[in-house]
């Protein structure tokens, strides 16, 4: 598990511009985030901490929208309820409600699904300044090549895409007590996936996808697991050439198939 970086500044929230986030609803323009601020009496705090990767400011809540929205959606990916997914669009509808609600219900916060200092301060404990998840890496997720190039998606969607991944195995890590889940890879281009014998269209090559050994859990555990954390596609023990592996993997469609595991 790597460390969790040190020095942070404290900065009111309420109305303030935070150097490295989002900004406040009274004065996003259209390239910022946006929030609708809920009432006082539900925001769980008006000092939060200021983080390297992004800062929320204000609070968010159904209605809300923006990149602040899309930001959050992005953490509580992993938290859709069984067989789900929820879309990353910044649009705060009743799915990201839900999600939020999982989300703090799992870390022990007050589940009214508004995002507020308290939620918002959990996020910045799970997350690294690159913006991913303590316990996951950009270089787990790609074993192919460094920049993330000659997928069937441009290089910055296929790493946005890794991203998605890593907070939905955020969440399938705690929710299996905290131990360490094994990421044997993820993004392809196209020639590395031609190369390891991948199908022809596979979700490597989009950055959606990720290969799991056992690990103390084992290959049934994960992909059973998988299935309440925005995993659309689970392929594991049973499946041709998935015995030695669990596949995981988001996007469109849902597919699931381990028969040794009783999926």
């Amino acid at each position: 598990m790597r460390s969790r970086p040190t020095g942070f500044l404290l900065a009111t929230l309420a109305g303030a511009v935070l150097a490295l986030g989002g900004t406040s609803a009274a004065s996003a323009s259209p390239d910022t985030a946006t929030a609708t601020t809920a009432p006082a009496s539900t925001a769980s705090g008006d000092v939060g901490t200021a983080d390297a990767c992004y800062t929320w400011s204000g609070t968010l809540q159904q209605g809300s929208s923006g990149e602040a929205v899309r930001q959050l959606q992005i953490r509580v990916a992993g938290y859709p309820g069984t067989g789900n997914q929820i879309a990353i669009d910044g649009a705060f509808g009743p799915a990201t409600k839900a999600a939020v609600q999982r989300f703090q219900s799992a870390y022990g916060l007050a589940a009214d699904g508004i995002a507020g200092a308290q939620t918002f301060n959990k996020i910045y404990q799970l997350q690294d300044t690159d913006c991913t998840p303590v316990n996951f890496t950009y270089a787990e997720l790609n074993r192919c090549n460094s920049d993330w190039s000659g997928g069937k998606v441009n290089a910055a969607t296929a790493r946005a895409n890794a991203l998605v991944t890593m907070w939905k195995l955020q969440a399938m890590r705690h929710a299996m007590g905290d131990r360490p889940i094994t990421v044997n890879g993820g993004f392809r281009s196209v020639s590395c996936n031609s190369a390891v014998g991948g199908a022809a269209n596979s979700r490597h090559m989009y950055g959606h996808a990720a290969d799991l050994g056992a690990g103390p859990q084992g290959f049934c555990a994960l992909a059973q697991a998988a299935r309440n954390h925005g995993f659309t596609e689970i392929l594991g023990p049973g499946y041709p050439g998935h015995n030695d592996h669990t596949h995981v993997a988001g996007g469109s469609g849902r597919f699931w198939s381990a028969p040794s595991c009783g999926i």
